[in-house]
């Protein structure tokens, strides 16, 4: 079952969700999905994921160690689309990266009183992801934590928002993908999906 990410209702994160552990275990059926702790920039993949920020020019964290792994192919690609609205993803170059591609999604920035309007542009990063994934035709792609670094949003609530979208995309488009990685940078965020994908 698919738990609703409607945001005319109480957060079902705030219901089903303590700060230490999803209260649901995954399980798919088409896509296989793993959860590694290390560099995403040495994954091999048709498509790596970056956590950008809106000028996609690089930044910290995540989205500063993609550009700097990729080189300036990457930075060049990513003037000529300009910007990126928090949600939405576009597609670059891989650069000098192991990965083929590059998906660029901006996620939300935590903000308390504001869960479930969070909480849905952050489902909308996976979401958008992957249709586009998709539609490019790539089947392999390595996905950071998006939104718990700097931006502040909790990891077991961004952990169960991306298995839910996941999982939900694996029941409309079954045959769009063959591999998921989930490369956790921190222990807390390994021993989220570890225990969530059990």
């Amino acid at each position: 079952m698919i738990l609703s990410l409607g945001t005319s209702k109480p957060s079902f994160i705030t219901q089903l969700c303590t700060m230490s552990t999803p209260h649901k275990r995954y399980s798919f059926r088409q896509i296989k999905v793993t959860c590694i702790q290390g560099d995403i920039t040495k994954i091999t993949a048709d498509a790596i994921v970056n956590a950008a920020n809106t000028s996609l020019l690089g930044g910290g964290g995540v989205d500063g160690a993609i550009h700097r792994a990729a080189g300036p192919e990457l930075l060049d690609a990513c003037r000529k689309i300009g910007r990126c609205k928090t949600g939405q993803a576009v597609i670059t170059t891989g650069g000098r990266l192991p990965a083929k591609f590059v998906i660029h999604t901006v996620g939300p920035v935590w903000e308390q009183g504001k869960e479930a309007a969070k909480e849905a542009l952050l489902r909308d990063c996976y979401w958008n992801t992957l249709m586009l994934a998709s539609e490019k035709g790539l089947k392999t792609i390595a996905f950071p934590n998006i939104s718990t670094g700097i931006y502040g949003f909790p990891k077991a609530e961004a952990c169960i928002v991306a298995l839910n979208t996941l999982q939900e995309f694996e029941e409309t488009h079954p045959d769009a993908l063959e591999s998921v990685i989930f490369v956790c940078f921190d222990a807390d965020n390994f021993a989220l999906y570890q225990n969530a994908l059990d």
